[in-house]
């Protein structure tokens, strides 16, 4: 009862917050130039074409990869890992250049799902490496995961310039939002999708976090979670790069501060997640648009500075201390 008590205060304040994005922007809206004659018919557009789209958009990539990052986050047993410190947006970057370079003209679900599969390889290989490595320290594990994104960055990085597509590449990775119209965002849907199903098999999860033995003498099947874990977080991460680009950090914010909170239940804490992560960026965006208004400072921009701050905070915490 308490947690619904907490919860609908907190659905009302995101509500609000997307409300509040819906007004903000280049083109001035206001609840009198919707009801008024001659400008209401363009703002109706705009709103419609635009502003909505471009909420709904913002709220399901939050949501998404704040899930996608718990998720990783109990696969790994690491609470420094997500989808921008394991190499999966990179990859899935990879895999978006490889579609422009080979079939560019494919459907966008098409490109998705080319996406979709590269990131998948990537988080398999950083798995893998995990499980090969000896890890003294926590620090560790992000850090093979930021030199495995590094290499697979690089790799995009020459193939784009090789054939001059390096601006191509920079536009679908800024985390951009300002391109989302009606008709370009609905791919989203999938990962609003993944995140009901992440929710459905919350439970194994959290069996499944608690390592490969334990979870087996529970009777789970071990690598049939993992590899439905690694499904759903290829699938959110390649809709969201596919739509507007790569939004770090938010899988690392988000569920560390939960997790403060609320314990590591997946079940109670899966509905707060995906909520935070959806409210997150939809402030980071309504800053990057405010800050240097009428010009625009794209959320991923936003994200990578509160996230690398949040980052080195989580580092700094857990320094041991002197004896």
């Amino acid at each position: 009862m308490t947690f619904v008590k907490l919860f609908i205060p907190a659905l009302l304040a995101t509500a609000a917050l997307a409300v509040a994005s819906l007004f903000v922007g280049v083109s001035e809206m206001t609840f009198s130039t919707l009801l008024s004659g001659p400008g209401g018919e363009r703002a109706w557009m705009i709103l419609g074409a635009s502003r909505v789209p471009r909420t709904l958009a913002l709220i399901l990539a939050g949501a998404g990869m704040a899930v996608a990052g718990t998720i990783m986050q109990m696969l790994s047993r690491n609470r420094f890992v997500e989808p921008s410190t394991a190499g999966t947006v990179e990859s899935a970057s990879l895999g978006m250049l490889a579609v422009l370079l080979l079939a560019p003209d494919l459907p966008v679900i098409m490109k998705m799902l080319v996406a979709a599969a590269f990131a998948l390889a990537g988080t398999a290989v950083f798995l893998s490496i995990l499980r090969r490595v000896p890890l003294r320290s926590p620090v560790l594990v992000p850090l093979i995961g930021l030199m495995l994104g590094g290499v697979i960055n690089a790799c995009t990085t020459f193939f784009a310039y090789r054939y001059d597509l390096l601006q191509a590449m920079g536009a679908w990775t800024s985390g951009d939002f300002s391109a989302v119209l009606r008709g370009r965002y609905e791919v989203l849907w999938v990962a609003l999708a993944l995140t009901v199903a992440a929710y459905v098999a919350a439970d194994r999860f959290t069996v499944a976090g608690m390592g490969e033995d334990f979870s087996t003498n529970l009777g789970l099947d071990h690598r049939k979670v993992v590899g439905l874990g690694l499904v759903i977080v290829s699938m959110v991460t390649a809709s969201v790069v596919v739509t507007a680009g790569i939004l770090p950090f938010i899988g690392l914010i988000v569920p560390n501060l939960v997790s403060m909170v609320m314990g590591d239940r997946l079940r109670r804490t899966l509905p707060w997640i995906a909520l935070s992560g959806a409210a997150l960026v939809l402030v980071c965006d309504m800053i990057g648009r405010l800050v240097n208004a009428p010009y625009e400072i794209p959320v991923g921009s936003v994200l990578g500075v509160v996230g690398s701050l949040f980052f080195l905070n989580l580092l700094l915490r857990r320094r041991p201390r002197a004896a």
